[in-house]
């Protein structure tokens, strides 16, 4: 098999690394390598840099219905490719290639919803807001903005949450692409500098933390845009709010779900299939911890264990598979650390997946559903992020002391409550930490029109993405206050004490 050595982009020119390192891409169904990224130097992501704040002046000043077409353009164009955008998240990921399209589908969403741009940016005004003077705001761009992405939505996070409304609304872009899967993200914007994308409005580099690093601190850059993990939020967040940037850091999440003994107990459980191992548990929105009513748990159980031994495992690119494997050979063992861990810790193990193979793809990278019962406070398999096709039972008395379980966690990307309590439902929407909520849902990520909004250590930063958030992230306001006269009235005004307001002798 031939390795494919990959460029970097910047003014829409594709560019060979003077790195002397570059990252392995594997094909993570099988193991082996299939291509290879560059490690970028520091002078090449300064490069990107400045590719993007030269193209700022120019794109910022292109009407808003122009930048709009082109993501009319953009959209047609990834519809044409999706099975070929599929095939290489379900090939480079692993995902099923149910799983690899709605990666990229949810891609195309946010590409539908910049097409709107003219009109969420649109401000307000009021006339006569005092004698004589109107105001009028403005929602401009701000300039370059750079992406920092994680492996597991290679389509969805930097083509999705962040590409399409940072340009649309008139700014500059640079992707660090995550170095695991950045073919995906390479064709991706292959295709968007097809459809018309102008030189250096967005351009693509892989490489190290170390040479990342920059973008932070960086006096050219604006804002931050960030998916990942928690310790790495954190310290962005930091580290670009204290050089005057906008941060928007999406980071980890312990999503628990509270199954109520009201609930139809066998949808319940399939719902839970479908969001603790959907894309093998590598999202942010997985439902990973199950609080469930005593008096129901075993029955609930028995269901959610019947169902994950139904799950056909199998590498990405089969149509047929139900869970294909996890990114990577070193990401397959940290999920088998933390299941050893959960063994140590004393809760139940159930459901095993670390001894699986399937025929054929021996060399992937591949965990079976994990179900753990009986975790208990304190036990970290309940409490952190495991990132893999593990599902924790926690056993509760009721639906306060469900809530307070959940509530305790320090994570709140997601919640859902699964009963048929109109009451327990507004109460738990209510009183729930999570940022995104699901009423019998499992999976509550909002469409695009809406925010991602995770809250407490899921989130560091004032605007989500996606919705009113992103394009407000994305943008400040303008706020400009008028007044005119005739040359006849010009020698008989004066200004008012008051600033702002002007009076007739």
């Amino acid at each position: 098999m031939v390795v494919k050595r990959l460029k970097y982009c910047v003014n829409g020119e594709w560019k060979e690394s003077a790195t002397t390192k570059y990252m392995p891409i594997t094909d993570s169904n099988t193991g082996k390598v299939i291509a290879e990224a560059p490690c970028c130097t520091v002078d090449e992501v300064n490069e990107a840099v400045a590719a993007a704040k030269a193209a700022f002046s120019f794109w910022s000043a292109t009407p808003v219905s122009v930048r709009a077409q082109l993501m009319f353009k953009y959209k047609a164009i990834l519809d044409t490719h999706l099975e070929e955008l599929a095939t290489f998240v379900a090939t480079e990921l692993g995902k099923n290639l149910n799983e690899a399209r709605g990666d990229v589908l949810k891609a195309i969403e946010v590409v539908e919803l910049a097409c709107s741009t003219p009109t969420l940016m649109q401000g307000d005004s009021l006339m006569n807001v005092s004698g004589g003077h109107d105001t009028v705001m403005y929602r401009e761009p701000l300039g370059v903005f750079a992406g920092i992405v994680p492996y597991n939505f290679p389509a969805m996070i930097p083509f999705g949450w962040m590409i399409p409304l940072c340009i649309a609304t008139g700014n500059t872009f640079v992707l660090k692409a995550a170095s695991a899967v950045p073919q995906t993200a390479v064709r991706m914007l292959e295709l968007l500098i097809e459809v018309g994308l102008p030189k250096g409005v967005v351009n693509l580099v892989t490489c190290s933390r170390n040479e990342a690093a920059i973008l932070p601190k960086h006096p050219d850059i604006a804002g931050i845009s960030y998916v990942g993990s928690t310790s790495v939020g954190l310290h962005i967040y930091s580290t670009a709010a204290a050089h005057g940037k906008r941060v928007q850091a999406l980071c980890e999440a312990k999503n628990h779900g509270l199954v109520l003994k009201d609930a139809s107990l066998g949808l319940t459980a399939g719902r839970v299939i479908n969001s603790g191992f959907g894309c093998a548990g590598q999202r942010c929105m997985a439902l990973s911890v199950i609080c469930v009513e005593e008096e129901v748990a075993d029955e609930f159980v028995a269901h959610l264990v019947k169902f994950a031994k139904e799950i056909k495992v199998g590498p990405g690119y089969d149509a047929t598979a139900d869970l294909g494997p996890v990114v990577s050979a070193e990401h397959k063992q940290s999920v088998m650390n933390w299941i050893a861990k959960g063994i140590e810790e004393g809760a139940e193990l159930i459901l095993d997946g670390r001894d699986i193979s399937v025929q054929g793809y021996e060399g992937g990278f591949f965990l079976g559903p994990t179900i753990f019962d009986h975790v208990k406070e304190g036990m970290s398999i309940g409490d952190s992020e495991i990132f893999g096709p593990v599902v924790c039972i926690k056993r509760v008395k009721n639906f306060e002391h469900g809530l307070a379980v959940m509530n305790a966690n320090p994570f709140a990307n997601g919640s859902c409550i699964f009963t048929q309590s109109g009451y327990y439902a507004r109460e738990f929407a209510q009183r729930t930490h999570g940022g995104m909520v699901g009423i019998n849902v499992g999976i509550p990520v909002p469409i695009s029109v809406f925010p991602f909004s995770g809250h407490k250590q899921s989130f560091f930063g004032d605007l989500h993405c996606m919705g009113k958030d992103g394009v407000a992230f994305f943008t400040e306001v303008k706020s400009v206050t008028s007044r005119w006269f005739d040359k006849a009235d010009a020698k008989h005004t004066k200004v008012d004490t008051w600033e702002g307001t002007m009076t007739r002798k």
